[in-house]
């Protein structure tokens, strides 16, 4: 029996619809969303239209050279997008699973190659028949949605679920190339004046952030002057420093490699130049003005895959590498963290 246009409509809605429809609400232009989907424009109208039908009622209101989502297409938007990501999340879990192992990790770009990768040859020598997947986005990617495994983040740790694990805190240290100190050397703050100065051109930006300034740097230490020697000089007021010149990077990779090069001095974070350090590449001139920074490194573990025996094998890996990354810089943790680290 054909429904009259009172009775709703019950009959499932066609999968391939909700793709067509959901590529071109992204897009909001109908020949986009065809190439995407290697389709005809023809084609990805009639299937909008055949789901406009299904649905009783307009999704998109037409205009002459673009398109908009009409309230009922916003509303059906929020669900199929939300949808499609899932089941996609699920198949690509199904299909890895059922092929060889991997371990996909999310985590930001500077931390990846900075940290990460270097280590990455000793897991992959112990476990060759594990494959190993990094994802570096400044973006936070949800782990209940994705195809993540695990995510490597840094955050305070007010902003951290409790299931978060502690891997190591952060120190913030002056650091040089070594022929650079040679030409310019470093024994007090003022020194400083003789060099650039590297730092992140965004941490002035965001709160958290501002702790890998400069000027918070100079805040604490430079009432009081330091020399190399730990001895503190007197002095009447806070030192006023002016560089040679200010050189500003948007990540750290890329602060430590302009300190490498000898074209300043950077502020870094000890965590990612400890083995810069251990190997003399990096000099940290004034060692004993190391500023404890209230940012954390976190290991988190998507539920789903917290039970799966390459993923359980990584993170074991990955706790004894922060724990000799700890033991490098001297880590204490704080003890509202204490009880999170393995």
């Amino acid at each position: 029996m054909q429904l009259t246009s009172s009775h709703p409509r019950t009959r499932p809605i066609a999968a391939g619809h909700l793709r067509a429809f959901e590529a071109v609400a992204r897009h909001l232009n109908f020949r986009a969303a065809a190439e995407e989907l290697s389709l005809t424009q023809s084609a990805v109208s009639r299937q909008i239209q055949a789901l406009e039908d299904e649905v009783g009622t307009a999704l998109f209101l037409r205009h002459t050279r673009a398109v908009e989502l009409t309230s009922a297409g916003s509303q059906l938007l929020r669900a199929a997008a939300s949808a499609l990501e899932r089941i996609d999340a699920s198949v690509r879990q199904i299909r890895q699973s059922a092929g060889r192992k991997c371990v996909a990790i999310t985590t930001w770009a500077s931390f990846a190659s900075m940290w990460l990768i270097p280590r990455l040859e000793a897991f992959q020598r112990d476990h060759p028949d594990i494959d190993i997947r990094i994802d570096a986005t400044d973006n936070a990617v949800d782990l209940a949605t994705s195809d993540v495994d695990l995510a490597l983040r840094y955050a305070v740790p007010q902003g951290i679920p409790a299931s978060a694990q502690r891997l190591f805190g952060e120190q913030l240290t002056p650091v040089a190339s070594p022929w650079l100190l040679k030409t310019h050397p470093i024994k007090s703050i003022e020194d400083l004046s003789k060099c650039a100065l590297i730092e992140a051109g965004d941490a002035h930006r965001t709160r958290h952030l501002e702790w890998l300034t400069w000027q918070r740097w100079l805040d604490t230490f430079g009432a009081q002057p330091v020399a190399a020697s730990g001895k503190r000089t007197r002095a009447s007021a806070p030192a006023k420093l002016s560089p040679q010149r200010w050189m500003y990077f948007n990540y750290a990779n890329q602060i430590v490699q302009a300190a490498l090069t000898g074209q300043g001095v950077a502020l870094a974070r000890l965590p990612l130049v400890a083995e810069s350090l251990a190997s003399g590449a990096l000099v940290e001139p004034l060692p004993h003005t190391r500023l404890d920074s209230p940012l954390v490194y976190w290991l988190m573990v998507a539920p789903r895959s917290a039970q799966r025996p390459e993923v359980k094998a990584f993170c074991d890996w990955l706790l004894v590498q922060a724990a000799a990354t700890r033991e490098a810089i001297g880590d204490v943790p704080d003890p509202d963290t204490v009880d999170q680290m393995d």
